[in-house]
């Protein structure tokens, strides 16, 4: 059975392969020739990360830099979670700043990481890495460092060891956060891990909400491999993909007063990678004759792409829907191809209705934008009649209904970048066949004709069901493809789908 030292050792060898670099804690230490910092309390590498300031604002003056330099390192907030999201929002957004210019001053931000450009940024692996606490030092297995920061710390334990299992890790971090608070400021993910398993969590997660990450590069890149740790650090910590993780799939929310942080699982994120690349694909290919399609690879479980044509996330209960429905609309809407689309979230219940709207009005800071509820059916035709961009607007689908006066719904809008997300899709947005009402001998459409009439450009129709696979689309017919599979608790079914467009 492999010790925890030899677990170590490949784990920093798996990091280098995934192009890390790696440093000895004790190589970088304050009293050694070649120190990265000053003092032993410090958790930031302020050279690394003063290098890393200069080279990603070359416009911004130095000594501003260096003020910011200051004001990451002396967080003033009064709890942890709150400097963790103070952060984290400065670290997704840059820190704000103001410069003198030729016409005076002027607001700027700058950059801790760039995010489009991963080769610019330095990812540092550092083994025990000593940090003084409060009544003695402590020496985390591992530590992850982007341009300085410290955004993961991975605890590791001997899993031959019946004292020392995953959970003794998870109990060990708890510690850390005690004693050396400062470290976990800048944190953005904890690893605990044995080798043979190894969980992934946030700040303020329970021991149920640490998960497994099964996949590497995408959801079909599942290797047999021997330890579970290997495929974090080839998949989590690969650099691309954190970047990525890092900007869309860490959001914080207040309940009861409490503010927690929550992290996206892998089924998470690779669903929504994958249903933002196809929402995209669907949304800017040109609308063909009925039959013409573009093809394009999708997962395992089908090839089309089509114009207007979204797909399906089939999420099991409590597999974290709302997370992935967040997560998704600020992807999607930071998207240059998507040109400031407008999301119109769709549900069947006024109830769901507020509480995704309230999930979604917590992640203001990731959405960049607050969402809108409408009312009522007047409420909902302003919000939406003629709008030349940008929104997330929450309705239930029985707004879309004609007034009493009305044969059918009026056109909204006929722009393409709008993306609908309808939620419990099953259960009443269907209808696009006519069925006479023999009390009134008029026909009459289902919930989804009269979406479609007042959308009928709309570029997506994203959906995500709970139960089945049924489903609306607002341009011809249903959804024959499904975004993205995602192991057990997010899947999709392209046979369901198959046999609806049949029916």
């Amino acid at each position: 059975m492999i010790t925890e030292n030899e677990l170590e050792k490949l784990a920093l060898t798996w990091f280098q392969d995934t192009g890390w670099e790696f440093r000895h804690g004790r190589d970088i230490a304050p009293d050694s020739d070649t120190p990265e910092r000053t003092d032993y309390r410090q958790v930031l590498l302020p050279t690394q990360l003063r290098s890393a300031l200069g080279r990603l604002n070359p416009d911004v003056p130095k000594a501003v830099l260096d003020e910011v330099l200051h004001h990451i390192a002396k967080p003033d907030h009064p709890s942890l979670i709150q400097s963790n999201r103070a952060f984290h929002e400065a670290l997704i957004d840059g820190v704000p700043v103001e410069v003198e210019g030729e016409g005076g001053r002027r607001g700027d931000r700058v950059r801790l990481i760039d995010f489009e450009n991963p080769g610019r940024n330095r990812f540092l692996v550092v083994n025990q890495f000593t940090i003084q606490g409060r009544k003695q030092p402590r020496r985390p297995d591992l530590v992850c460092f982007i341009n300085g920061l410290p955004i993961a710390v991975i605890e590791l334990k001997n899993a031959a060891s019946e004292q020392a299992d995953i959970w003794s890790a998870f109990n060990q971090l708890a510690t850390y956060k005690e004693e050396i608070a400062d470290l976990f400021v800048f944190n953005e993910a904890l690893v605990i891990s044995d080798g043979l398993h190894a969980h992934v969590g946030s700040l303020t997660a329970s021991r149920e909400r640490y998960l497994p990450w099964r996949t590497v590069k995408n959801e079909n890149d599942r290797p047999l491999l021997e330890f579970e740790l290997e495929k974090v650090v080839r998949g989590f910590f690969a650099p691309e993909l954190l970047l990525d993780y890092l900007r869309y799939f860490v959001l914080f929310e207040t309940f009861d007063g409490k503010l927690t942080k929550k992290i996206a699982g892998y089924h998470q994120f690779h669903a929504v990678r994958e249903a933002v690349r196809v929402a995209i694909k669907a949304a800017t290919m040109p609308l063909l004759p009925e039959g013409n399609r573009v093809e394009e690879p999708r997962a395992t479980y089908g090839k089309r792409v089509e114009a207007r044509k979204g797909g399906i996330v089939w999420h099991t209960q409590g597999s974290g829907k709302s997370i992935s429905m967040v997560c998704f609309a600020a992807k999607l809407m930071q998207q240059p191809e998507m040109q400031n689309p407008t999301l119109v979230v769709v549900t069947d219940r006024n109830d769901l209705d507020g509480q995704l709207f309230q999930t979604f009005t917590g992640a203001r800071s990731l959405l960049k934008e607050a969402p809108q509820q409408a009312a009522d059916r007047d409420e909902l035709r302003a919000l939406l009649d003629g709008r030349p961009s940008g929104g997330i607007i929450f309705t239930t689908v029985q707004k879309f209904a004609p007034g009493t006066d009305e044969d059918a719904f009026p056109l909204l809008s006929a722009r393409t970048n709008i993306v609908v997300i309808a939620d419990e899709a099953h259960r009443s947005q269907y209808g696009f066949r006519a069925v006479l009402d023999k009390k009134t001998g008029k026909y009459k459409y289902g919930f989804a004709k009269h979406l479609r009439d007042a959308l009928k450009n709309a570029t997506s129709d994203f959906l995500i069901s709970e139960e089945t696979g049924l489903a609306l689309q607002t341009r011809v017919k249903v959804i024959l493809a499904p975004v993205s599979g995602c192991g057990k608790s997010c899947r999709v079914s392209s046979s369901r789908s198959a046999a609806i467009a049949r029916s």
